[in-house]
């Protein structure tokens, strides 16, 4: 990304024994993507001693991006890999977050196949509710439109619409088993420690 602005914060120190006194402060860069032209602006500390590896970034704008609850590292992975194109591309997007829905349906337990049986497949066996599978079907149909031209070209009015979806679906097969458990586990640790 290219550093478009940048301003220092210049602190003083120095060792009065030794007399060395580094430069050193707190640095703020506004940066600038160039595929998608947003800007993220970040801030950090250095001084002259410190190799550019050390140096510990703290992002300002846009805020760190949470996530849903309880997703498997390879949910998450693929998660984060769509969440990274959605600014760039929404056709490539929303071909990400089908891939992403075809793997939740493999990992609750659908046999690999077209992506409308495996989500009627876990319909059947009660892995999610039929009013689920309607979300997932809009998941997949913006996927359809953004995988194969002849469908139409998705537009940057349909990301919210994506993205409420997908955190939908993750939230409810993810987060809510996951909160639940977290729920459990604790209230059986507060029964323990009363007896």
């Amino acid at each position: 990304m290219e550093i478009t602005a940048s301003a220092e914060i210049n602190e003083a120190y120095g060792d009065s024994q030794t007399g060395y006194s580094p430069n050193m402060g707190t640095s703020y860069d506004v940066l600038t993507c160039p595929a998608c032209k947003k800007a993220t602006i970040v801030t950090y500390f250095w001084h002259e001693d410190m190799e550019s590896e050390d140096i510990k970034y703290e992002f300002l704008f846009p805020t760190e991006k949470i996530y849903p609850l309880g997703l498997p590292e390879n949910i998450l992975a693929i998660y984060k890999d769509a969440e990274k194109i959605k600014a760039l591309n929404v056709n490539a997007y929303a071909t990400a977050v089908r891939r992403l829905l075809e793997t939740v349906c493999i990992e609750h337990g659908a046999k690999p196949d077209m992506l409308a049986k495996m989500l009627k497949e876990l319909a059947d066996k009660g892995e999610i509710p039929q009013k689920l599978v309607k979300v997932a079907s809009g998941l997949r149909n913006f996927g359809n439109v953004g995988a194969h031209a002849a469908a139409g070209e998705l537009s940057p009015k349909e990301i919210p619409i994506i993205t409420a979806l997908t955190t939908a679906l993750l939230e409810f097969l993810y987060s809510a088993p996951y909160l639940a458990t977290l729920a459990e586990n604790k209230l059986n640790e507060l029964k323990s420690k009363k007896t």
